[in-house]
């Protein structure tokens, strides 16, 4: 039973700001408690921080593109809640709700009537070199990239424990199916079905021009180690704040264990949607 509706929306874009504006007193006709970020409560519902309604939503409806749906995704800690992703005009591919049949679709969830598929999240932790740890999850992927003045970067990958390469490049993606279809797809990398179970690592402007992405099982712990030094080195989670990497500081990449729940789209297939955003058969 959907009780408790969470609502993220990208604001400045004015028609999220629209969409917002009837939803919230549409929702609570039809019985619903509206959970809103802080900086929107005027739209009506109750203001509550993003891991809040993570943790209290029955459902949670995300009016924006990929980046607004990525920054609630990883916050739910519960498989079975719902995320309903609406494309308000980019690329998207996991805001995949077309604003023309929103409506329906929201009040068809209402009601129990929908399927969901569900998308692994993957769980990267940095460990220094001189110690701390920080640990992150991700729907897309994990991104390290050197500075913009910063030389050609050494990564060394393992596998499990056996060893892999050593990257030289400008960068390393460890991607989740999901996120095949992001920077990923845009570094050469294959475009997987979004339930497979299976990781992703595309090197970015690989120095080597045999250096080609590769498919691991998603039981597979990805271990890289940064072997250059004086350089600047970053790592984004998920397109988050960019964390600073040093020479010899470890990442690793493994199943996170919990997936998200995406409502599919019953009018259109994956296939379809590809065919879409991508342009296929177009001349």
């Amino acid at each position: 039973m959907i009780r408790v509706v969470g609502l993220v929306a990208k604001y400045e874009e004015p028609k999220a700001a629209e969409m917002a504006s009837w939803l919230v007193p549409w929702l609570k006709e039809r019985g619903k408690q509206v959970l809103v970020e802080p900086g929107v409560s005027r739209a009506g519902g109750r203001a509550c921080s993003k891991r809040e309604m993570a943790r209290k939503a029955d459902l949670i409806v995300v009016l924006g593109g990929d980046g607004t749906l990525l920054s609630i995704a990883r916050l739910v800690e519960r498989p079975r809640v719902p995320i309903l992703g609406v494309n308000l005009g980019g690329l998207g591919f996991i805001t995949e709700v077309g604003i023309d049949e929103f409506e329906a679709v929201l009040a068809q969830t209402l009601a129990g009537k929908y399927s969901v598929e569900k998308r692994m999240t993957l769980e990267i932790q940095v460990q220094g070199k001189r110690g701390g740890r920080k640990r992150f999850r991700v729907l897309n992927d994990a991104v390290i990239t050197k500075g913009a003045r910063a030389r050609i970067i050494d990564l060394e990958a393992y596998v499990g424990k056996e060893y892999l390469c050593t990257y030289r490049a400008d960068g390393l993606i460890i991607s989740t199916p999901t996120g095949s279809t992001a920077y990923s797809l845009a570094a050469g990398g294959p475009i997987l079905y979004p339930t497979l179970g299976a990781i992703v690592l595309s090197p970015i402007c690989p120095h080597m021009l045999t250096n080609r992405p590769i498919v691991v099982s998603s039981r597979s712990t990805i271990s890289v180690t940064l072997r250059s030094s004086g350089d600047t080195v970053i790592l984004s989670p998920d397109g988050q704040q960019g964390v600073a990497l040093n020479n010899g500081d470890v990442m690793t990449a493994r199943d996170y264990g919990v997936p998200i729940s995406l409502v599919k789209t019953p009018s259109r297939s994956y296939f379809e949607i590809l065919r879409s955003k991508l342009k296929w058969g177009e001349r």
